[in-house]
């Protein structure tokens, strides 16, 4: 499967379990090919920040780990260098200014800067206006379905956690390679109808 048909099923997919193991695949190699400490590519400091702070609202710690701890927003930047073009990491940068300027409006502050209930409410702001655009487009939605910030964002967080090794195998406790093989066994014969 090819990258850009892997982002394709992404911007499709409304559920990790559409993802096909060759595009489940292809998710767990990014995490592999993050660095053992953090590189930014695409995003800056202060957007790393933001980025960080909206995936742990939308995954946050609990009893397992959150979107920060698996590195969620280190997946985000490394999907945004390498396999998004200009003009979708162009939306997704224009999203996060946007974050910060509905901060700065309603609160008087960047987004980082707001207490967490002040975060959160944006968020879920930001959700609400995706479910609105996802209702008012026709059914089913054009081929390829346009995408906005906050779909994106969710969407990154979600595979990029359920993807991980943490997600994949402490929230959803599923092993990503089995232990072992079972191998053949005899099929014992069927009572006759």
């Amino acid at each position: 499967m090819q990258r850009r048909e892997a982002l394709k099923l992404l911007a499709c997919a409304a559920a990790l379990p559409l993802l096909s193991r060759d595009a489940f695949s292809l998710f767990q190699e990014v995490h592999d090919q993050l660095p053992a400490s953090a590189v930014l590519k695409t995003l800056s400091p202060e957007q790393n920040v933001m980025v960080t702070l909206i995936s742990e609202i939308i995954i946050p710690q609990t009893d397992t780990p959150g979107a920060k701890e698996v590195r969620v927003n280190e997946f985000i930047d490394l999907i945004l260098t390498e396999w998004y073009d200009h003009d979708e990491r162009s939306l997704f940068l224009a999203g996060l200014a946007d974050v910060n300027a509905r901060s700065r409006a309603k609160f008087s502050a960047d987004f980082a800067d707001c207490p967490e209930p002040q975060q959160t409410q944006i968020v879920a702001e930001l959700d609400e206006d995706l479910t609105r655009f996802r209702e008012s487009l026709p059914v089913p939605p054009p081929d390829p379905a346009p995408q906005t910030f906050f779909g994106m964002m969710k969407q990154l967080t979600l595979v990029g956690y359920y993807t991980s090794e943490a997600g994949f195998g402490d929230e959803l406790q599923e092993t990503i390679i089995p232990a072992g093989h079972a191998g053949c066994v005899p099929l014992e014969d069927q009572p006759a109808k």
